[in-house]
């Protein structure tokens, strides 16, 4: 990765010279957002002392460059986490950028209040009791709602949005603390900040993609406006109160704008000169949000006279030097995808022999979910196959930060590949899929569909398969027999292909039986589920790595995993064999001495059909009994599922056994918040 095209910056010497002498730790709170990424990277570059921490900071897109032990996973709503992990560290500087509600997609009212005022009062309990040297808190402009025409710090606010009351409390609890209990506390209200590292759905990032194709991007109405700042005029600006208002005006509230207004129209103009755009905008395309206002624009008096600070990039300059940005790191980011929906999927394929197959599922799963818009992960599991699955799942991890990649040390089988994939799932629900792709992404959608609708395990149901008539007969009639024999009631014509909520996921990974039969164990979990009608085609490449002893093989590890009736069976044959036997040997007997046998010896062939015939039975019914007993010899001896020999993350490949622990208990804690 080109991390000087990522993290390039524009600051002054003078300012680098200020982010030294910041007193350290220095600690940044919501380091996975735009502003605080981008702060966590630009800090780092100058001092070794530099901490991040959210929720799962490991996800996001924009830190997985990063090498260090220094991203953590902390919750700030849960004051135990947050105060353990600020008890380790002991940072003097701190920078609480987290937020939640700012995007239209974020609209969990509890969260919103959480997150931006209950989080922000754990954080300052927590430093009352380590010590703080500064604390800079991260406001919004929203905090003064309709009251937007450049509003003074002590003008009325009048937030108009959850999010905006949580921010406007968050400035008062910052006022009380600065004030009255003395705290080295500040609160930012900030502006519409843009620039690298902003997602793409936001004004900027889509104005620059729309505009590099000679487009424009849907408009609310052209006198709507903004106070545009440069995110490293931001950060100097943050940087700027720790030395300045921390020490001299503690618990004040302060702008930071660029006191002019932008309004959409002259955006733009600005667009249509920087991409040369033939056609003309058209404005009104989208609706107007709730917040959107025609006179929104900062007052930067105090800013000036109390930090010294002002908004050194004007928004031409700002606009070029973001283009100049997306242009040259565009490839690195291909696969950054913003969810407008918070569910998160984790799609999992069982991989042998899929070299060839690999990069067409991705490929498919990459468009169908930006299609669909869910958060998602995708986990590609070799199970250690001949071909060159690892590299080719090792290169696509180093595009796409979207996908993880499992080596297994040899061949245990799709069963154990989707259970090793699980453990490392951190989606609200998981889809198990082959990765030949004789399960088609494009059924996911109708997965997600059904768990919407409120069940909790959908599987694939196969109308036809594209096979030949007497596979076809055989996957029939097993599926059928199956479900006769199974103690439970599973699914006729349903394979792996499956969408498993979390819930159901984190039962399943509970069983301790290492000869596992996923689809039966699917059904013995109970819960709601529903199924899914499809066709299955046959392997996008090669021949399939099933046969027909295979198929057998398959069939006798189902039936065996799910129903003690054969063993019924045997027993009911040998009853009623003995009862047979009674009847005959009386028959025989009276026979005996109605009609007494002559010289000459008679039904020997009786004899023989009845050796045979009970000599087949009786060693039917031991290699039934064999197979129970083979199965019972499995477990006892305890053995793994599966060993991991490699794991690839963001492009990072893990080999050391601890490294897979640490990052599987990482995952699992991301799943579970």
């Amino acid at each position: 990765m080109d991390n000087n095209a990522i993290f390039k910056d524009v600051w002054t010497n003078d300012v680098i010279k200020e982010a030294q002498n910041l007193q350290g730790p220095v600690l940044i709170v919501g380091v996975a957002g735009f502003i605080g990424a981008s702060l966590y990277h630009t800090l780092r570059k100058y001092r070794p002392d530099v901490y991040g921490c959210s929720r799962s900071p490991h996800k996001s897109w924009r830190l997985v460059h990063d090498n260090s032990d220094h991203l953590i996973s902390c919750d700030i709503t849960d004051f135990d986490s947050i105060n353990h992990f600020i008890s380790q560290i002991k940072p003097l500087t701190v920078i609480n950028l987290a937020a939640y509600g700012a995007y239209s997609r974020q609209v969990d009212t509890i969260k919103i209040h959480q997150t931006n005022y209950l989080g922000t009062l754990n954080l300052l309990r927590t430093l009352a009791d380590t010590g703080c040297v500064a604390f800079i808190q991260a406001g919004t402009s929203s905090e003064y709602g309709l009251n937007c025409t450049a509003p003074k710090e002590t003008d009325q606010a009048m937030p108009n949005s959850h999010y905006a009351v949580a921010k406007l409390a968050a400035s008062e609890l910052i006022k009380y603390h600065g004030k009255i209990l003395n705290f080295p506390c500040v609160n930012l209200r900030l502006y519409s900040i843009y620039g690298p590292l902003e997602e793409k759905d936001r004004l900027v990032p889509m104005l620059i993609e729309r505009g590099l194709q000679g487009e424009y991007p849907n408009f609310v109405e052209k006198n709507i406006s903004r106070d545009f700042v440069y995110i490293d005029d931001c950060k100097e600006a943050i940087v700027r109160a720790a030395h300045t208002i921390c020490k001299t005006h503690r618990g004040v509230s302060v702008n930071i704008a660029s006191g002019e207004k932008t309004t959409l129209e002259e955006v733009a103009l600005q667009a249509k000169k920087i991409f040369n755009i033939k056609e003309e905008p058209v404005f009104g395309s989208m609706t107007n949000r709730r917040w959107d206002l025609a006179d929104w624009y900062g007052n930067t008096t105090l800013a000036k006279s109390l930090m010294k600070w002002q908004s050194r990039t004007s928004f031409e300059e700002g606009l070029k030097l973001t283009v100049e940005w997306w242009k040259a790191t565009e490839h690195l980011f291909h696969y950054v995808n913003i969810p407008s929906k918070e569910k998160k999927i984790s799609v999992i394929l069982a991989c042998y022999r899929d070299n060839q197959a690999i990069p067409v599922m991705h490929r498919r799963l990459t468009e169908m979910f930006e299609k669909i818009k869910y958060d998602y992960e995708i986990i590609f599991v070799n199970d250690a196959s001949p071909e060159n699955d690892e590299e080719v799942i090792r290169r696509i991890c180093m595009m796409d930060t979207h996908v993880i990649g499992i080596s297994h040390s040899r061949n245990f089988g799709s069963q154990s590949a989707f259970v090793s994939g699980m453990e490392l799932s951190s989606g609200d629900a998981v889809v198990l899929m082959d990765g030949d792709g004789q399960d088609p992404p494009e059924i996911i959608p109708q997965f997600i569909e059904k768990w919407e609708e409120g069940f909790d395990i959908i599987y694939g149901n196969r109308v036809k398969r594209d096979t030949t008539w007497y596979m076809q007969i055989f996957y029939k009639l097993f599926y059928r027999v199956f479900q006769k024999l199974s103690d439970v009631k599973v699914p006729v014509d349903a394979g792996d292909f499956s969408l498993i909520n979390k819930i159901a996921v984190s039962h399943l990974l509970k069983f301790s039986e290492k000869d596992i039969f996923l689809r039966g164990l699917r059904a013995w979990v109970g819960f709601n589920q529903t199924g899914v009608e499809y066709i299955r085609p046959e392997r996008l490449f090669g021949r399939s790595t099933n046969n027909f002893f295979k198929n057998i093989w398959w069939a006798k590890k189902g039936i065996f995993s799910f129903s003690m009736k054969p063993l019924h069976y045997v027993q009911g044959l040998g009853v009623i064999m003995f009862f047979i036997t009674i009847v005959l040997g009386i028959y025989y007997l009276i026979n005996y001495f109605i009609n007494p046998p002559g010289q000459e010896a008679q039904g020997i062939t009786t004899l023989v059909m009845l050796l045979l015939g009970i000599g087949s039975i009786l060693l039917i019914s031991i290699s039934i009994i064999g197979d129970y007993i083979g199965k019972i010899t499995e477990e006892v001896k305890n053995r793994p599922k599966f060993i991991r020999n490699k794991i690839f993350i963001s492009g990072k490949e893990y080999t050391d056994e601890q490294e897979i622990k640490e990052i599987i208990k990482r995952k699992t804690n991301e799943s579970q918040t």
